[in-house]
């Protein structure tokens, strides 16, 4: 059985010693651009040379993430980095956007490309698609069980990569819009906030609904190693040396003998993380949902203060230079302390009292104690090595020709309507005359009463799109795959898939097209579409008018009223009842959202929709002639329909209603 290679996060350069020292096969890392995790501290260039020469001496290989999608503004400098990256012999970098996988495939093809948990592939027909375009591994979706995983990589020619420890997302990683709706910071670009880390209120109470537990698959690992599994990796790029000193220690312990998980398990209890979930590969996710969404090990509550002095019973030993963190029962932000000398700190055993002055901040009684580092080994914070010196811009002729061949200013003749329903119910309340094309989202219930014979449905075949969804667990392919024949057959010629992949599931002779969740930010992701044969595009529905006008490529599909995804999620969570129409009701201190579920998916959306109509005749002005309405999660009803037809004609304000990232802009 062939060991699977232990990969590690990468976020400064004491991170990096401690992970060539915890045993590491593999580390990635970002530089200050273009990937997911922003708020990391990431290196210079300078530095990406160095940790290149010196993860050469121990064998150790270098991935890079550029797993962001990419604004057509920020396609010339993108062009610089890829440019930097052929000229040194990292390993791999990991991709996003397919506008980065376009330009690495056509302009600088010795790059090796790793697919992204962003992508979410998350079946063997994702695999099977992403082999087929010359990804050498696929980073699957968190969400899968390990039946799951088995089967796909049973079937897969390409190498599966798997997170083992670490944070988890609510959402579906590349599906989540949350942070993005609330202020434009969008988890795709690596601005993400969080939101699933706060309160939200329903009716009967305040809760962490959505705060999951920290992953850790450690006594799952022999499992993965059997099913064939390349690559075991933790999450953490955010996360002190320390936490990927001490996890990487443990991971490699079992990975090379399995009878020390005992062992690796003491370890990972103190890797300062939040309560632990085996989460879908362990089977149960009943428990996943932590009360608590801090990172630490709670070690006592405040027992006495007196101005700035505090004291607290510790329930572990604390040394010098550890780290802990007062959480105030008042709701306001913790504080993080390094225990040192002129606070008066003396070094405490378990079940000591510890006394500090703290000059800083005051705390109260009751307020809890999280211990947050303990860093017993030190590792070095400069490197040692310089590396092979890189040319920093691509030549301007080069990648002004680059550009020139990217996109379309193509302008349609003529104005297409398009209205999306995800009920039959809408077809009793739908004037078909008064639009072009209508795409089609049902549940698989429903796509089983889906009847095409009558006349009226016969008349109007050439109207319908029929749409696949974002999700499509493994057991659910074949029932896709057959619907999509059977509705072929009937006459159905138009589709639109969700996910790239879901080509593999479309019969020959039929037309493909791309909803939103295909990310077309930029003129090189509709230039891979568009040589890929794909047809129609959605534009995201978190776009902004700036990037949509700067493109060059004026035949994508606007959408002008909807109510976003902003979570999808495979998650359950416990909430109040729901109401006749199906929804559960809750709010943040802003805004008001709605739970539903549609086969076996949790999905969020805000109450109010985003309404864009009036700036129709704006974005008509500068070439664009597709639209969409979007009436998923709206009530059927014809006045509704009717009312939303005519304001889109003449191009008025549906209120109230919210603009999401069109005039704020998408960070």
């Amino acid at each position: 059985m062939k060991k699977p290679e232990l990969l590690l996060p990468v976020g400064n350069t004491e991170a990096f010693y401690a992970a060539i020292d915890g045993g590491a096969d593999a580390i990635y890392l970002g530089l200050r651009h273009f990937n997911a995790r922003n708020r990391a501290k990431n290196f210079t260039l300078s530095q990406l040379r160095s940790i290149l020469t010196e993860s050469n001496k121990s064998g150790t290989k270098v991935y890079l993430t550029l797993n962001t999608l990419i604004k057509n503004s920020e396609l010339p400098e993108l062009l610089d980095v890829l440019y930097q990256v052929s000229q040194t012999h990292l390993s791999s970098i990991i991709i996003q956007d397919w506008g980065t996988y376009y330009l690495v495939r056509k302009f600088f093809p010795k790059i090796t490309l790793h697919a992204s948990t962003q992508m979410a592939f998350h079946n063997s027909i994702g695999a099977e698609f992403a082999k087929r375009k010359i990804f050498d591994r696929v980073i699957m979706a968190r969400e899968l069980t390990l039946e799951e995983l088995r089967i796909i990589s049973s079937k897969s020619r390409i190498d599966l990569e798997v997170f083992t420890h670490g944070a988890l997302c609510y959402s579906f990683s590349g599906l989540c819009l949350f942070s993005s709706f609330l202020g434009g910071m969008s988890a795709n670009r690596g601005q993400c906030r969080q939101p699933c880390r706060r309160t939200f209120k329903t009716n009967d109470k305040e809760d962490y609904f959505f705060s999951l537990k920290d992953s850790q698959q450690i006594d799952v690992v022999p499992e993965l190693m059997k099913i064939g599994i390349s690559s075991l990796k933790v999450e953490g790029r955010m996360k002190s040396a320390e936490y990927v000193n001490r996890v990487a220690s443990a991971y490699r312990m079992v990975i090379d003998n399995p009878d020390n998980m005992e062992q690796a398990k003491r370890l990972l209890s103190y890797d300062m993380g939040r309560e632990k979930t085996s989460y879908f590969l362990g089977g149960n996710v009943s428990n996943a949902i932590t009360k608590n969404p801090f990172i630490g090990i709670h070690i006592g509550e405040i027992a006495k203060t007196e101005g700035t002095k505090f004291s607290f019973t510790t329930s572990e030993e604390l040394k010098v230079n550890y780290r802990i963190r007062v959480q105030p029962q008042s709701g306001m932000d913790s504080m993080a302390i390094k225990l040192k000398e002129e606070y008066g700190f003396t070094e405490v055993k378990q079940g000591g009292t510890v006394n500090l002055n703290f000059t800083q901040e005051s705390f109260a009684q009751g307020d809890k104690v999280f211990l947050i580092g303990a860093q017993d080994k030190k590792f070095r914070t400069k490197f040692q090595l310089d590396g092979k010196k890189i040319k920093q811009l691509l030549p301007s002729k080069k990648k002004q020709n680059i550009l020139n061949r990217i996109g379309s200013g193509k302008q349609l003749h003529r104005d297409e309507l398009f209205v999306r329903i995800n009920t039959l119910l809408w077809f009793r309340k739908l004037y078909l005359d008064k639009f072009d094309q209508l795409i089609i989202n049902l549940t698989k219930n429903e796509w089983q009463q889906f009847n095409l014979q009558s006349p009226f449905m016969k008349k109007n075949i050439n109207k319908f799109i029929i749409e696949l969804p974002k999700f499509i667990p493994e057991n659910d392919l074949d029932f896709f795959k057959d619907l999509c024949i059977k509705l072929s057959s009937q006459g159905i010629k138009n589709f639109m898939i969700s996910h790239i992949s879901q080509k593999l599931l479309l019969p020959v002779g039929v037309r493909s097209s791309v909803n939103e969740n295909v990310y077309t930010l930029n003129d090189a992701a509709i230039q891979f579409l568009k040589e890929d044969n794909v047809g129609l595009h959605i534009y995201p529905y978190e776009f902004d008018y700036d990037n949509l006008v700067s493109g060059k490529n004026r035949n994508g599909i606007v959408p002008l009223y909807y109510y976003p995804e902003l979570f999808h999620s495979r998650m359950p969570v416990k909430m109040d009842k729901t109401d006749d129409d199906g929804y559960t009701n809750f709010k943040d201190r802003d805004h008001s959202f709605r739970k539903t579920v549609r086969d076996g998916v949790t999905i969020v959306i805000p109450e109010l929709p985003v309404s864009l109509l009036q700036y129709k005749d704006d974005i008509h002005k500068e070439g664009f002639r597709r639209f969409l309405i979007d009436l998923s999660y709206v009530k059927p009803s014809q006045n509704t329909f009717n009312r939303l037809q005519k304001k889109y004609k003449y191009s008025e304000a549906e209120q109230p209603g919210y603009g999401f990232n069109y005039k704020l802009g998408l960070s």
